[in-house]
């Protein structure tokens, strides 16, 4: 019978899954624990290197070095010390296959899947074979685990919970960098023409607005607020680029406080621009802020195992 069930290897700043065993295990309580240990991969930074989390029947294992940890599924009653032997083991062949600035720069999930041949010899080994090899590096596990404990987790904590809703794993959506961990659905082709379009518009207001401040400090000073006026939509439209391609929070408020600036400036260079190119910017801007609005958060494909 397997006592290693599940293995995997994430990124330790964001929880992002580099690598994992492809496993078809299709018990309940299996499925429960890979739900808890991927809430647990998002929160590793919180936790000492080396932790566990003792359920009923299964345990989880993690181990972290630097910018990766390697985390296990167990059976209860598999030695920890041979645990944390199987992850430490892995994290040699991964840090020996894989550099850390690839590790860096990797930008969707499971983007090392290979490795996971890797991850069934070691797993193989460990399960089905007393090498006798191990024993050397099984003492020195040993010895370390007694001086230097793995840290018990328990998931009713407070800050593994917050990030679970019925046992599931919540996504949480941020700006920033973390946010470019969440991929978004596929660009269609009224996108890469809306982006087309509102480039367009953005470099137009930028160029009327450059001539006449140029004409306004060198005359007068009456010309300002038409300068902001066409200047402000000119940073509008790269904003709503910005919003279409990439996850930011409050989109909804964003875009709205966007398209309402791009409304408003238009209505009052009337007379500068007439009616139609009012228009124009203002359905290019109701075309954005439609697609930005529109464009999800693409959904996980099912694990399969993986």
């Amino acid at each position: 019978m397997s006592m290693i069930l599940f293995a995997c290897v994430v990124r330790v700043r964001d929880g992002l899954p580099l690598s994992a065993s492809t496993d078809f295990h299709l018990d309940q309580d299996f499925l429960e624990c890979r739900k808890r240990l991927k809430a647990l991969s998002s929160v590793l930074l919180r936790y000492p290197d080396r932790g566990t989390v003792k359920e009923r029947d299964l345990s989880i294992h993690f181990n972290s070095s630097g910018e990766i940890a390697c985390m296990g599924i167990c059976a209860s009653s598999y030695p920890a010390v041979m645990a944390f032997c199987f992850l430490e083991e892995l994290q040699w062949e991964f840090a020996g296959a894989y550099d850390a600035a690839s590790v860096g720069l990797a930008s969707r999930p499971y983007a090392f899947l290979e490795f996971d041949n890797i991850i069934q010899k070691v797993k193989s080994r460990f399960n089905y074979t007393n090498c006798a090899s191990m024993k050397l590096n099984l003492e020195k596990i040993q010895e370390d685990l007694r001086l230097h404990p793995p840290a018990q987790v328990k998931l009713e904590e407070a800050e593994l919970m917050n990030g679970m809703v019925n046992g599931h794993a919540e996504l949480h959506l941020e700006s920033g960098p973390e946010a470019s961990a969440y991929r978004m659905q596929p660009v269609s082709t009224v996108g890469i023409l809306s982006l087309v379009l509102n480039i367009m518009c953005g470099a137009l207001n930028l160029i009327r607005g450059v001539h006449l401040a140029e004409y306004s400090f060198q005359e007068d000073h009456k010309e300002i607020g038409n300068v902001i006026a066409f200047l402000l939509p000119f940073v509008a439209c790269f904003l709503l680029c910005y919003l279409y391609l990439f996850y930011s929070s409050a989109r909804r408020i964003k875009v709205f406080v966007l398209f309402v600036t791009i409304c408003l400036c238009n209505v009052y260079l009337y007379g500068l621009r007439n009616i139609w190119q009012i228009l124009f910017h203002i359905a290019v801007a109701s075309l954005s802020s439609f697609q930005i609005l529109t464009r999800q958060v693409a959904e996980k494909q099912p694990d399969c195992g993986v």
